[in-house]
């Protein structure tokens, strides 16, 4: 197949069907659950997987979960609401400020920014991003934090590697709480947990293992993030949502997908991704994306990068005496 600009354009109603058959296979053959559970964020890919379970599994027999803390965007718990009365599903609000709290997820995280910036306190707001011109210039995947102050005045510094490390194991503790609760509830009904990841996050390392990576069944795990919008379009999932820019939802300061990790929009991203897999030369992706070659080398080589230093998030535990 030749590479053009709509080559991942797929047939929405045909492969939500295919979904829904292998879905309800799943849950309630291979897995002999009752029905499932879906951590409802407002964010398109927990919208499409809670309608894509509603159609495989029944509205009765699905359970939206909302998992707000103190730094979630209201809008977040807005939309999840919003896209659970449409489709007619039970919700349960489950706030996991106070385990966080008790984690010291908030303190951990600050203690490190402190280190940082002195003077930063809980009348700042804090984010984290990687570089934005990966199609203008080479660079690494060196993760800077910013602050923002009560006035909305900036600063940024790089992050060096033990504070980075110190503020993602801390703010992984969201996920994994989250998760925690999500079973809590699967368990207690008899259901299964559906997962919400698409291939952009699985394949690129975006996710938290045992956080959001973990999951009875994954519906969207093959799907590029354009994909999930087409079946989002054909699901009837809200505008609003369709609309929105995916964000990250774990720091204070709204920080976009883009920003913090993917580094480009995913309508170029998922072309180019595609292209890698697929062995495209890249002059061809070059002529069809109005890119240079070299653009297109830069973005595959990060694409490698990610791909290498996430693999051991994809890796299942290693069980040591099983060859022998």
């Amino acid at each position: 197949m030749a590479f053009h600009r709509r080559v991942l354009h797929i047939d929405p109603a045909e492969e939500t069907e295919r979904i829904v058959d292998l879905l309800a296979s799943a849950v309630f053959e291979t897995l002999r659950r009752r029905g499932g559970v879906v951590g409802i964020s407002g964010g398109l890919d927990s919208s499409v997987v809670l309608a894509l379970a509603v159609r495989a599994l029944g509205a009765g027999r699905v359970l939206g979960v909302l998992l707000p803390e103190r730094e979630s965007s209201p809008d977040s718990e807005r939309l999840a609401g919003l896209v659970a009365r449409q489709l007619g599903v039970e919700t349960v609000r489950e706030d996991v400020t106070a385990p966080l709290a008790a984690f010291g997820c908030y303190r951990r995280r600050d203690a490190a920014v402190r280190s940082l910036f002195p003077e930063y306190d809980d009348t700042y707001r804090v984010k984290i991003t990687l570089p934005d011109n990966l199609l203008e210039q080479e660079t690494l995947n060196v993760f800077r934090v910013t602050v923002i102050d009560a006035h909305g005045g900036e600063q940024a510094r790089r992050l060096r590697p033990q504070d980075l490390r110190e503020i993602v194991a801390a703010s992984n503790l969201k996920q994994r709480s989250r998760m925690a609760m999500l079973y809590y509830h699967a368990e207690r009904r008899d259901y299964a947990v559906i997962g919400t990841p698409n291939k952009n996050e699985h394949e690129q390392g975006f996710f938290v293992k045992f956080g959001d990576g973990a999951y009875d069944v994954a519906p969207i795990v093959h799907l590029y993030k354009t994909q999930v919008y087409q079946l989002a379009e054909y699901l009837d999932v809200p505008p609003e949502i369709r609309q929105r820019v995916p964000t990250t939802d774990t720091y204070s300061a709204p920080v976009t997908q883009e920003e913090f990790f993917f580094r480009l929009p995913f309508e170029t991203l998922d072309l180019l991704w595609y292209a890698w897999e697929h062995g495209v030369p890249a002059a061809e992706v070059a002529a069809v994306m109005e890119l240079t070659v070299e653009q297109v080398e830069r973005v595959w080589n990060d694409l490698a990068s990610k791909r290498r230093t996430t693999s051991y998030l994809r890796q299942a535990a290693i069980r040591l005496g099983d060859g022998d």
